[in-house]
This record gives structure tokens, sequence and C-alpha cells, in this order.
């Protein structure tokens, strides 16, 4: 491989975020939530492997949209502007292409799944690409970014049992506001560029209170997990897992006590535990009654 192709590659890759993964896993986690509730516990694995795949596409294609729409934006924000569409590297057009390629990808997989499911799938794919329209003019796009994100709960529930429960549509409401959370933390580390630039966010909805309503939500995403655990009938595992979560909610807020954007961002990373602890409380919930 030629070292300008090599160059050209890791460009792309950076244009997808290959080496942040903590979208992909941001993503990732309501879906795993929804095929293990589903299933009760015992996933098909090609339906694992569909939603895996799927999750890493389509966030790969959200990331070229947003870029591509925000690439006279992000050279002037100081975290944004090395970018390979802010920093000219890479052409519009060649990004068009590559998001092209993803989402015929992304359809091939979808594909393999039945027909509802694919009309799921058509609506979480224009979810993704209009997110970052809203924040354009929408006061919380986060909450748009929620339900982009969250679509692949009922997806899921439509894969494995041809409709959605309201468990389902309950995981999809926690998704949204759990996405409310780490992305205000997220858009805290913007906010002074966002406000120059005319983006909207919860950061700037919040103001000053933005830690209290990120407090306000995390609450309300436990409680609502709680009420999912309640409807799937789940026990001590699962409130382990839920309490872990409630945990590293108040640690969050913790790190973030000061609003340093460094501080913010290692808030927002943060949140992939939470995630993975809820996971683990629902995995270990239906291994223990398998046992």
């Amino acid at each position: 491989m030629s070292p300008a192709l090599r160059r050209r590659l890791h460009e792309y890759a950076l244009l997808t975020r290959l080496d942040r993964p903590i979208g992909i896993l941001l993503l990732l986690w309501p879906a795993l939530w929804a095929l293990w509730i589903a299933a009760a516990g015992v996933p098909s694995p090609r339906l694992l492997l569909v939603f895996v795949l799927g999750t890493v596409l389509t966030r790969s294609a959200g990331c070229i949209v947003n870029d591509l729409l925000d690439r006279d934006i992000d050279p002037f924000v100081q975290r944004t502007r090395e970018r390979p569409l802010a920093a000219r590297r890479i052409s519009p057009y060649g990004a068009i292409g590559l998001f092209v390629v993803l989402m015929l990808a992304a359809l091939g997989l979808a594909l393999l799944l039945d027909a509802a499911t694919v009309r799921m799938a058509v609506v979480a794919a224009l979810l993704m690409v209009s997110y970052p329209l809203f924040k354009r003019f929408f006061p919380a796009p986060q909450a748009w970014l929620g339900l982009a994100f969250g679509w692949a709960v009922p997806m899921a529930f439509v894969a494995t049992q041809g409709e959605v429960p309201r468990v389902g549509w309950l995981l999809l409401l926690v998704t949204v506001v759990w996405a409310c959370i780490y992305d205000t933390l997220y858009a805290m580390a913007d906010r002074e560029d966002d406000r120059r630039l005319g983006v909207r966010s919860t950061a700037l909805l919040f103001g000053s209170m933005d830690l209290l309503a990120v407090g306000c939500l995390q609450a309300i995403m436990v409680f609502g997990l709680w009420l999912a655990g309640i409807q799937a009938g789940y026990g001590a595992a699962y409130l382990a897992g839920l309490a872990a979560a409630a945990a590293l909610f108040a640690w969050q807020l913790w790190i973030a006590r000061h609003r340093a954007p460094a501080d913010c961002l290692r808030a927002f990373r943060a949140n992939n535990y939470v995630g993975m602890a809820i996971f683990a409380g629902i995995a270990a919930d239906h291994a223990l009654r398998a046992a």
C-alpha cells in the first residue's frame, strides 16, 4: 500500500470517527439491552451480528453527515477544527461517496431482516441523517439525537418479537433521556463556541442550571430503568447493575462540577460504563434464571 493511499484511508477513518469508538458504544448499548430483554437473554446470533455491524455503519454514516453540514462551522471550534472536512483534507464529494457506500452496506444488512424491521430501519436512517439540522433551530437537539440513537430499541423488539411491547417504548424514552444527559455534558465543552456560532444545545438551554438539569435527567433515567425492570420481572442482579449506573452518574456530576471542558468530556465518555453496567445487570439476571 502506497503512503498516499495509507494517508487517504487514515483520513476516511478519522471522518467516520473510528478512532473514537465512544459514539458506537453509546449507540450499541441500548440495542443490546433491547435484544437481551426481547429474547429473554438468548438473542439470535444473526440478529446480534446485524445490529452490531449496523450500529458501526450507521454511526459512521451519521458522522459524515454531521461533518458535511458543519464543515463551515467546525473550523471555528477549537475541538473540531482538525476534522478532515473542516481542515479540507477530504473533499465533500469524497465524503458523500463514502456515505453512500456505508448506507448501501447498512441497507444490505437490513434486508436480512423481516419487512417490518426494514421499515423501522428506514426510520432510523432518516432520524440519524436529520439530527445535524436540528442544531440549527431546535433548542434541545440532544432529544432528537436520543430518538435517533434509541430507535434501535423498538427495532430490536420488532425483529425479535414482531411487535414493540410497553417495556420497549419505555426503554426508548429512557434512551432519549440518556442522550440528553451525555450530550449535554459533551456540549458543555463547546458552549462558548456554540453560542458564538449560533449552534443550539441543551448546554445553552440549561445555562447555569446545567448540572442540576443533568442530575434531574439522571434521576428520571434511573427511575425509568427501574420501571422497565419491573415490567421485565427482573430481580437483584438487575438492581445491582442499576445501582452501579446511579453511582456512575453521581461520579459524572462530581467530575464536571467545575465545568472545565476536559472534565465535561471525561464525564461524557464515562457514560459508556453506565451502559455497560445496565447491560451487565440485564445479562446477569437472565443468566441466574437459566442456572
